[in-house]
């Protein structure tokens, strides 16, 4: 077999030039966005999702069409190289995320954040399959089987995104709190679970239900599980240790390595790219390293490529769609049960686990943020025919909005929490990852967004 003929062609010019030209505008968009939100106490994320609106279908294509379509031509080629850039922004924001990640108390609460999470699920996921079958015609299409349509709308519905609420833990400095690791645990149970329902509805809606697909899914997510406690926890200590030998260099090198081929390892296996980088992250902060030695990493991942990435993934919004009456009564309908849905999840999760009022809220706003987790959903839905414009518009503003309301909720609900002692000296350690000499304190994009 012929692999091939010859030198592969670099990219063209053209489209080279429009790459460089889109990570500038987005970049200097996500970055003035985030300081005029951070003004307003919400952190950049937020920002850097509405730079992505403006620039995307829901306005500039309204106002200057010809640089619309210059910036962001339809091609598809130019737009995987962007979202090949976002992706690299993601895995490492993800993979930085977990290295916070106290595994001892994760442990500890394994048991709430499993009930957590399994009604944070349960709840959501059951009003929106009792929403999509339900549905009008114009909403759901009309090949799509009422069945099938409920349960990819209660997949969507339930998600949490891993990602925006990884930044949000960050900027309002809440990793190293207790209420901030059961969010994440929660959170990283749940795109488990999540991704794992998808997997199942887009076989059926696609080849029919399969038990091998079933059982494939189930079994991959097991064997990551079992690699991590019994090869890959020893297996980190022995490289970070040999690492930090070598230098900080050699650390932030190794440490990029692990997460890449950890997120390749996860997607061969049919799961997501961030459920491996994150496992990884946490089997890496769980081996000792310095945190110190990572610090330029994390103020690229938090200025740079993590922006570009929100920012993307604001790209692909188009809330021009939702104009009409039907529309905007079927968007606030969805978006209601879809908030609702997820903080009764919370708050039931939490009573069932002892926690207190603020603890149960903040669940809740943790959880409710799906960004860009709901946008992928969305797009695989569109993609294989389960939804139509209609839906998938509003599942995009579900996205947004769970997303922008995440942040000050969390900020108001851990407002009332006690730091504890535990909290305080994760917090020293965690502290390393954001302060070094050569860089500026107000450049850190973690941890400076606001206090706990």
């Amino acid at each position: 077999m012929i692999l091939a003929v010859g030198p592969v062609a670099p990219i063209p010019a053209h489209q080279l030039l429009v790459l460089l030209v889109q990570l500038a505008v987005l970049l200097l968009f996500a970055r003035t966005f985030a300081g005029w939100v951070g003004k307003l106490g919400w952190p950049s994320v937020v920002g850097e999702l509405l730079a992505g609106v403006v620039l995307g279908p829901s306005l500039l294509p309204h106002v200057l069409p010809s640089v619309s379509r210059w910036l962001f031509p339809p091609q598809a080629e130019q737009l995987h190289l962007l979202d090949a850039i976002g992706q690299v922004g993601v895995l490492m924001l993800v993979g930085l995320a977990g290295m916070q990640l106290d595994l001892g108390a994760v442990r500890q609460r394994m048991g709430s954040a499993a009930v957590v999470s399994l009604a944070g699920l349960l709840v959501p996921l059951a009003v929106g399959v009792g929403a999509g079958l339900f549905a009008p015609t114009p909403l759901r299409p009309e090949h799509t089987s009422p069945a099938v349509f409920a349960m990819f709308m209660g997949i969507a519905i339930c998600v949490s995104a891993i990602p925006v609420i990884a930044k949000t833990l960050m900027e309002l400095n809440l990793t190293h709190r207790d209420i901030g690791q059961l969010i994440m645990t929660a959170g990283i149970i749940d795109d488990t679970v999540g991704w794992f329902l998808l997997s199942i509805v887009a076989a059926v809606a696609t080849h029919g239900l399969s038990a091998a697909t079933v059982a494939y899914s189930l079994g991959s997510i097991a064997a990551v599980v079992v690699f991590a406690v019994v090869i890959g926890r020893p297996a980190a200590r022995i490289v970070m240790r040999r690492a930090q030998r070598a230098g900080g260099q050699r650390v932030m090198s190794v440490v990029v390595v692990l997460l890449f081929a950890a997120a390749a390892a996860t997607q061969s296996l049919g799961l997501e790219a961030i459920l491996g980088t994150f496992v990884c992250g946490a089997l890496l902060g769980s081996s000792g390293v310095e945190l110190s030695s990572l610090a330029p990493l994390n103020s690229v991942v938090g200025s740079v490529l993590a922006p570009i990435f929100f920012a993307t993934a604001g790209l692909r919004m188009d809330l021009s769609k939702l104009v009409t009456a039907p529309m905007l009564i079927g968007a606030a309908a969805v978006l209601a049960m879809a908030i609702l849905g997820k903080f009764a999840g919370a708050l039931l999760g939490g009573k069932l686990c002892g926690l207190g009022r603020a603890e149960s809220i903040a669940l809740g706003a943790g959880m409710n943020a799906r960004g860009v987790i709901e946008v992928i959903i969305a797009m695989v839905g569109l993609r294989i025919g389960v939804l139509g414009i209609e839906a998938y518009t509003i599942l995009i503003l579900v996205a947004v909005v769970t997303s922008l309301m995440a942040p000050p909720i969390l900020r108001r609900a851990t407002a009332r929490m006690e730091v504890t002692e535990a909290e305080a000296a994760r917090a020293k350690r965690t502290l390393a990852l954001t302060r070094y000499d050569t860089i500026a304190p107000d450049q850190h994009s973690y941890g400076h967004g606001a206090s706990a």
